[in-house]
Parts: structure tokens; sequence; C-alpha cells
């Protein structure tokens, strides 16, 4: 056994080791048998080091890494087994900031999904730091979150202020940054099934391993899910038999990912994702919707990780994203119609990160970005054969942007940030600058705030594109909408167990963008129009506590006004977005056991369209509370049964817009490691 002075010896002399010789290469073995220092002297330096140890600690809480001027959110691997969620929509609906309606039962991409009161194209979304948005606002074709599922993903960051200076002006609401899975150094092979309620299936498969000087990971997923149950009158696509009608969905995704060390100073990574999806339309259910919804998506990506020196990285990141939507169905009894839209993007991305001195970090960069719209309209309805065609446009959109974090003080940092935008059509250039500010108050306390000067290009679709779908005509002298967004808030952290953030948050939109009747040469027509502004105020409220190792628990809060400053509706909430969403869970995991209790509160949100013209413009749909619990029960360390009951409580209710949510329902299966 070893004595308590050889063992004190060891650890003071190991100690000045590591601060006398860092360069060594390979640390020094000292036997404490030839070491023979009297105890007095074995004190003192135990004593000396202890401070030095304590003074060191100090410096590392110094150094430690300081929030940013907004709040950021991470949702990591593990959180997404726990809530079992299966899609990115079903995981950011409950993420601080969200209201998430075209997700699980009943899913329409008619009503949407809103960050801080702004749409999914007054956001910025990445799959691994490119851009998948589409900006395409016609045929249903924007970005559907539904099919982008959670076996493929790593992690979700989110994020907001000065991520508009680094990703995009767009991000009115923020940026939301999807990162899929790497390889692993041990070759890993991961199997699941799962089969519930109305006709839902899920298989998935993945494997990851390594191989001399790179990594790997590819993946492969299937979804089906039939959706007839039954709904009340007056919901939205009810058939004769009282079951939801075309509500069906199905999705395959495939994803690979690589990467290889060329050299200890460069990383070489390639990542691809294809998804197909096929789902039926609801639309609110007047008149009985039969249109059907396809979507084939591609992200492509090659990076160039290069590390000149300590405190200097260049990424350099050459992208390709293409989303082709196919909208079809009857026109009424006796016609037929179908849109298309295929957008398509080039990226290239150059990011240097810089450390230049003491105190004083620079990011800066170029975006480069080239996006074309292929759009054919054709209908069989003689009123409209007028439309019927195809377009073909293009724009070219370069960016420069440069973002400085400055320390002020040991606990005071500054942000600057300014990013110049250009497009290749009429709409010109902006200069777009940011602030940020945080002030680490305590240990326990760090007071933030930002502002971003924000604008969105109207998509090549509202500018050229006919949507024979909805009859909606495209208006080539549309503005971009502009404007600015903020947060102010603070973090608490008492104790290792608990966290906690609480943002005020807000934005002022002008020339919002939205369709509008109007009247032409005696004709009525719905065309794309700059309609007004829009202010929004909110609160987010997000608290995480550990219990015990294995209990933990998080509640999250949004608080959303979001009202529309101009034209008929002036005073009235943006249609779709719900005043307050709230979220709590709590989980056990032990073991590979584990059990999760999460709770939604959703507070209504206003109609949108109308199925009885005795609807009021100000009528809400009812708020809802329910709650969902999913376990998982290991059979051996590398197999578990896994279940999820959703609407725990039963009894069905609107969801919004009429879109009713069934009763309680089931999901088992099985999943493996190996």
């Amino acid at each position: 056994m070893v004595s308590k002075i050889q063992l004190q010896t060891t650890i003071v002399l190991g100690h000045l080791l590591i601060l006398t010789a860092p360069a060594l290469a390979e640390p020094r073995i000292v036997r404490t048998q030839d070491l023979a220092l009297p105890t007095t002297t074995a004190d003192a330096l135990l004593s000396q080091a202890t401070e030095i140890i304590e003074e060191e600690v100090v410096v590392t809480e110094k150094k430690k890494p300081k929030p940013n001027s907004t709040p950021v959110y991470n949702v990591t691997q593990e959180d997404l087994k726990k809530q079992g969620n299966r899609s990115v929509a079903d995981t950011l609906k409950s993420q601080p900031g969200f209201a998430v309606n075209d997700t699980g039962f009943a899913a329409d991409i008619h009503t949407g999904t809103t960050y801080r009161g702004a749409n999914i194209n007054q956001s910025v979304y990445l799959l691994n730091g490119r851009p998948i948005g589409t900006n395409v606002n016609t045929y249903h074709g924007n970005l559907d979150l539904n099919s982008i599922p959670t076996s493929t993903i790593d992690r979700i960051e989110l994020s907001s202020g000065s991520a508009a200076t680094l990703y995009g002006s767009n991000a009115f609401g923020g940026v939301v940054n999807i990162i899929t899975k790497p390889g692993s150094q041990k070759p890993e092979l991961k199997l699941g099934v799962m089969l519930g309620s109305f006709g839902q299936q899920n298989y998935r498969a993945s494997y990851a391993g390594s191989g001399k000087g790179f990594d790997y990971a590819i993946g492969f997923e299937q979804s089906r899910a039939d959706n007839n149950y039954d709904v009340p009158v007056g919901a939205a696509n009810r058939g004769p038999d009282g079951k939801l009608f075309n509500a069906d969905t199905a999705t395959n995704s495939y994803y690979a990912r690589i990467s290889a060390a060329l050299d200890p100073r460069n990383t070489l990574s390639f990542d691809a994702t294809k998804i197909t999806s096929q789902k039926g339309l609801i639309y609110f259910g007047f008149p009985l919707q039969k249109d059907r919804l396809d979507h084939d998506g591609y992200n492509i990506g090659l990076n160039l990780r290069s590390e000149f020196a300590k405190d200097s990285v260049l990424n350099t990141t050459i992208g390709y994203n293409r989303n082709y939507f196919n909208t079809y169905g009857p026109t009424g009894a006796n016609f037929y119609r179908q849109g298309d839209l295929d957008s398509q993007a080039i990226t290239l991305r150059v990011d240097h990160e810089w450390q230049l001195a003491k105190g004083f970090k620079l990011r800066w960069g170029t975006d480069l970005k080239n996006e074309s719209l292929s759009s054919n309209a054709l209908s069989s309805n003689p009123s409209v054969l007028v439309n019927n065609g195809r377009i073909d446009q293009s724009r070219f959109l370069p960016s420069f942007f440069a973002l400085g974090t400055i320390d002020l003080a040991s606990n005071l940092q500054a942000e600057l940030g300014l990013r110049q935008n250009f497009s290749s059509d009429r709409l010109g250039s902006s200069l777009n600058p940011s602030l940020g500010l945080n002030w680490a108050a305590s240990k326990t306390i760090n007071l933030r705030g930002s502002w971003v000067s924000v604008r969105r290009l109207p998509g090549l679709d509202q500018l050229y594109a006919y949507d024979t779908v909805h009859g909606w005509f495209p208006n080539a002298n549309l503005n971009a909408e502009s404007g600015s967004a903020w947060t102010v808030g603070v973090d608490f952290t008492p104790n290792d167990k608990f966290t906690g953030q609480l943002t005020y948050f807000g934005n002022s939109l002008s020339d919002r963008i939205a369709t509008q009747a109007r009247t032409v040469n005696g004709r009525t027509i719905t065309q794309w129009q700059n309609i007004g502004q829009v202010s929004t105020n909110g609160l987010e409220l997000a608290l995480k506590y550990q219990f015990t190792p294995a209990w933990r628990s998080f509640f999250n809060y949004t608080y959303t006004d979001a009202r529309i400053g101009t034209g008929v509706d002036t005073g009235l909430q943006l249609a779709a977005i719900p005043f307050s969403v709230a979220q709590l869970g709590v989980g056990y995991d032990h073991k590979g056991w584990q059990v999760n209790l999460f709770s939604n509160y959703y507070s209504g949100s206003r109609r949108s369209v109308f199925a009885s013209s005795a609807s009021l413009t100000r009528e809400f749909s009812p708020s809802w509370l329910n709650v969902d619990l999913n376990a998982r029960v290991p059979i051996t360390p590398q197999i578990g049964i896994t279940a999820y009951i959703q609407n725990l409580f039963g009894g069905t209710y609107e969801k919004t817009n009429r879109l009713y949510e069934p009763s309680t329902t089931f999901r088992i299966g099985l999943d493996a490691t190996f």
C-alpha cells in the first residue's frame, strides 16, 4: 500500500513536472520509492501545491467561455432520446420561443412553425451550418420539418442576435442549426422498429465506425401513418364516415457522413441527406380537401477545416440544396390542378475565427449563394388557362460578414457585427449591423442584451410564380421585409443542479408580405403584396433542475404578442400564433431504465381561414393541455423495449384551426445497439 507521504510527494512532484516541463511529449514516470523527502518537506510542498492549484482554478474560472449576448439553447442527442421525438418539428415544439402547429397527428403545412412570432421563412434553418430553407411560399413549398427525422441528428443549436450577422439577415426569429451524427471510434450498429395507433410505423437503421484517419456514419429511416381517426363535426377534412380524411403521411430519409484527417491541421468532411415524403393535405376543411403533396429534398456539403494556429481556424464549405414540391388534386368536381416548384441553391462559405489579441476575437468571412426556381402551373379550369405555364428565375446573393467579440473587462463582453448583403436583382444591397452585450454580474448571474438589423428578400415564387392551387398571383414589385430584432435577459445558475434563462424578445417588421385581394382591370384577384407592419414582444423562460443523477426536470414558457400594425386587421394577433405555450417535463434515467412525463399547454390561436361565414375575424381556437408518457425497459445492455403514450388522460381536442388531435394513442417498439 502506498503511504500518505509517498502519495503526497508524488502529487507534488507530478504537479511540479507539469509546471516546469509543459513541452514534454510524454509524461515522466516517477517511482515513489525513489523519493526521500522528510514529512515536513512533503507537507510544505503539498500546501504550496494546493495554493497553486487553487490559484489556477480561479484563473480557469476567469477564462471560462462567457454566455452569448442572446440565449443559446442546445438540444442534445440524449434529450432527443428521452423525449421520444421523431422529427425536428416535434422537437422544436418543446423549445422556448417556438409555436409549432404542423407536427404529430393532423399535421398540416398551412398552420406552420413560428419562432418568436416569425414564420419559417423569417428565421434561418441550417443543416451542418448550411442553409436548407427554400424561402418558397406557394404550393405548400416551404421547409417541411416533419420530414427530417431525429434518428439522423446529433444535436440542434438554437441562437439569435449576432447569429443573424453570421448566418443571414432574415433571422427575425433566430437561427436553428441541425447537426447530423458523426462517426464513432468504435463500430456501432443501431436498429429500431416502432408500431402504433392509426397505422403508425417506423423503421430505422444506422451504422457508424472509423478507420485509419477517418470516421463515418450512414443511416436510413422510414415512417408511415394513416391518421384515420374519429374527429368531431366541424373538424377540418371530416369524411362521410366521421374520420379524418386525406391525412396519411409517408417519409423516407437517408444520410451519410464521413470525416478524414488529411494531416494534424486539416480535416475534410462530407455529408449528404436525402428526404422523400408523400402526404395528404387537410387545409381546414372547406371544401373536403383531396390535394396531395410530394416532396423530394437533397442537401450535400463538403467542408475543409484548417487550423492555422491555436487561435486561428478557417472553415471552407461548399453546399448544394434542392427541394422539389409537387401539389396536385381536383378543382371542384370537374377540373384538375397541379403545381410544381423546384428550388435549388449552390453555396460557398468561408468562415475564419481568429483570436487577434487577448480579449479580442474576430469571426469574419463571406457567403456566396446562387438560388434558382423553376415553377410550373397546370390547371384544366378554363377560367385560369391563361395562367398555365412554366417560369425559370434565379439570382445571385453574395454577402460579407464580420463579428468582433471584445472583452471590455474581466466580466464584461461586447459583440459588434456587420453583414453586407447584395442581390443581383433590383432589390439591391443592405448593410445590417448587430450589437450585443453580456455582463457576468456574479458567479451565478449573467445579464445580456442584443439588437440586430434584419431583412428578408421576397421569395422568387412571390415575385414571379402563379399559384394555380390557391389562385395567388405573383408581384414583381415587392419590397423586402425589413426591421429589427432584440433581446434582453438574464441567465442564473445558483448551483450545479439548477439553471435558468429569462428573456424578453421582440421584433419590428415593415413591409410585411402577405396575400391580399385587389382589383385589376375590374377583376378581383389575390396577389402577394407588402401590406404593412407587425410588432412582436414576448417573454421566454427556460428552467432545468437535476434532482439527483437519475431524476431531472425542465419547464419552458413562452408568451408572444405579435400584433398587426396596419390594414384591416390592425391590432389583431397574427393568425395561428398563440399568446402562451408551456412545457413541463420530469424524467428518470438509470442503468438503461427510463421514464419521462411531459405536459404541453397551448393557449389557443386566432383562426386564419374560416369554414363558416358566421365566424368572426377575432375568433380563437380553444386552449388545451395534454400529458404524454414514454418509457424504456432494458432487456439486455444492448436491447430495450420503448413505449409511448400520447394524450395520456384522453379526450379529443382542437390543436389549432379546426385540426383535432385524437384521444389516447400509443407506440411500442424495440431498439438495439451492437
